[in-house]
């Protein structure tokens, strides 16, 4: 791969995404914007290229396969490849089981798993053709374990991480990388609407977080790896977190 990469990072207008897609540029990576909000992404790959990077915005929704194909078209025509996928694009509104908020269920199912495999049935067949290519998987620590209110959101992480791995299995010029988050200072916990879902989930962020660049600097250390190396799991979490 050349060492300045063509890097798509999904969920790119806030938190870890913009995080990822920012610190990425800097280090000189190409990068392209992917969310729902347009004007948010417009806004911060202006703010990459006036500081002197490379940086293009697209509209996309995850659980759109035309929109994931148009984004990633986007990319091709822009800059001719794509190096590197970051997934990071997610929901996380949890909840009690009892509450049975089945709407908020299938979103996460939607967005955190299906968006997953929509965005790698459209590049991986691009990395394959190039015979090089690194997918990362944004999960969770809940890829790991299950915790109250998080029950759902846990199964569509631990979905993840299995995927995550059998990909990594069955080729010999893709990478596949999973990243996996602790309490995160992000817009997530915005998303959450059982108010006691939100304010258990408060109280832990206010115990223990750490800001998105921390993970943004996971993601470009597994990136800077020779292509020989992949490093297929990191989990970064707050120091003080259980």
């Amino acid at each position: 791969m050349p060492t300045s990469k063509v890097a798509l990072v999904t969920g790119a207008s806030s938190g870890i995404g913009e995080a990822t897609a920012r610190h990425l540029a800097k280090l000189g990576h190409q990068v392209v914007l992917g969310a729902r909000r347009l004007d948010r992404i417009d806004s911060i790959a202006r703010e990459i290229e006036s500081s002197g990077g490379s940086a293009l915005a697209h509209h996309l929704d995850v659980t759109d396969l035309p929109s994931v194909n148009e984004f990633v078209a986007a990319a091709l025509n822009r800059f001719s490849r794509v190096d590197v996928l970051v997934n990071n694009a997610g929901v996380m509104p949890l909840s009690f089981m009892a509450e049975v908020r089945l709407d908020e269920w299938n979103r996460m199912i939607d967005v955190n798993l299906r968006g997953v495999l929509h965005t790698i049935a459209v590049t991986l067949p691009v990395m394959l053709a190039q015979k090089s290519g690194h997918i990362i998987n944004v999960a969770s620590v809940s890829a790991y374990r299950a915790d109250p209110t998080a029950a759902v959101y846990s199964a569509t992480k631990f979905a993840v991480r299995a995927l995550s791995d059998g990909l990594r299995q069955e080729s010999k010029d893709v990478r596949v990388t999973l990243v996996s988050p602790g309490l995160t200072r992000t817009e997530l916990f915005d998303g959450i609407a059982s108010p006691d879902a939100r304010a258990f989930a408060k109280e832990m962020v206010a115990r223990a977080s750490i800001a998105p660049s921390a993970v943004a600097e996971a993601i470009a250390f597994a990136i800077a790896q020779p292509d020989h190396v992949d490093v297929n799991e990191l989990v970064v979490r707050p120091t003080a977190q259980s």
